[in-house]
C-alpha cells in the first residue's frame, strides 16, 4: 500500500504512530509531500529526524519542499534508480529516499510524476533572523524543462507536488500579515499550465497546512490517504 501525507517539518512522530497503528510493512511506501525537515538544520536535529524515520518499516519517499536543503547540495547523498526514477539517499538511511524533480516512479503499478518546490512567503522574515532559506527552493528553468519533457505524450495516475496549481490555491490559508502582491506565484502559475495538459487520477500536494479535497486535488497535512482512493476516483471518472 502507498500512504500519502503532508509536511512534517522535522517532526516524525505522527508518521511513526501511524505506522504502528496500521501495522505497515517493508512492502509499503509512505510519501511525504515536501518540507520533511530532515535536511534543514544541517546538524544533529536532522540526524535524529532521519534516524526516527529510518526505524519505520515502509520506504519513505520525500518530495522537495521549500523549507529544506536539496539533497543534491549535501555531500553525503548519492543517487540511485528506484521504481523507474532517480532518487537521492544516504547509505546510513537506505529506506529514506528523496525524489528528483520531474522523475516518474511506478510504485505498485501506479504511475507517479514528482514536481517539488515552492516559494517561501516568510522568506524575508527568515532572512532577517538568520533562519534557513535557500535560493533554489522553487523549480529552476532546468527542472521545468525536464518536467515539460517528461509529460510529453504521457498520462499519469498520480501527480505529487509540494504546492498546488494556482487555480486551486486555498485562499483561506493565506497569512493575513502577508501582502499577496509580494508573493512569487510563478511555480503555482506554471503548475496551472501542467495541470491543464496532463491526464491524471489524483494530485496530492502539501505546503498549505490543510487537509482538503477539491475534485482530484488532495491537500494533505497531518492526515493520510491511501492509494486505494484511486479506485474511488476511477469510479467517479466512469460515472462522468
Amino acid at each position: 500500500m502507498i500512504y500519502y501525507t503532508g509536511d512534517i517539518h522535522g517532526m516524525p512522530w505522527n508518521i511513526i504512530s501511524f505506522c504502528k497503528k496500521v501495522k505497515t510493512t517493508k512492502d509499503d511506501t509512505i510519501v511525504i509531500l515536501g518540507d520533511v525537515g530532515a535536511n534543514y538544520y544541517g546538524d544533529s536535529r536532522d540526524t535524529e529526524c532521519k534516524r526516527q524515520l529510518s526505524k519505520v518499516n515502509p520506504t519513505v519517499l520525500c518530495i522537495h519542499g521549500n523549507h529544506e536543503i536539496r539533497p543534491s547540495s549535501i555531500p553525503t547523498y548519492k543517487t540511485k534508480e528506484w521504481n523507474g526514477g532517480t532518487v537521492w539517499f544516504e547509505e546510513t538511511y537506505p529506506n529514506l529516499l528523496f525524489a528528483k524533480d520531474g522523475e516518474i516512479f511506478d510504485i505498485e503499478g501506479i504511475r507517479h510524476l514528482v514536481i517539488g518546490g515552492a516559494y517561501s512567503v516568510d522568506k524575508h522574515y527568515r532572512l532577517a533572523r538568520g533562519y534557513g532559506w535557500w535560493a533554489d527552493e522553487q523549480p529552476s528553468d532546468e527542472i521545468k524543462a525536464y518536467v515539460e519533457q517528461q509529460i510529453a505524450n504521457r498520462d499519469f495516475d498520480v501527480i505529487l507536488s509540494h504546492t498546488c496549481p494556482l487555480k486551486y490555491e486555498p485562499v483561506e490559508m493565506f497569512l493575513t500579515m502577508i501582502d499577496q502582491s509580494t508573493v512569487d506565484k510563478s511555480t503555482e502559475i506554471w503548475l496551472d499550465s501542467i495541470e491543464g495538459r496532463v491526464k491524471y487520477k489524483a494530485w496530492f500536494c502539501g505546503h498549505w497546512h490543510i487537509n482538503k479535497r477539491i475534485d482530484k486535488m488532495h491537500f494533505l497535512y497531518g492526515d493520510f490517504e491511501l492509494s486505494s482512493i484511486l479506485k474511488e476516483q476511477e469510479f467517479i471518472d466512469e460515472k462522468d
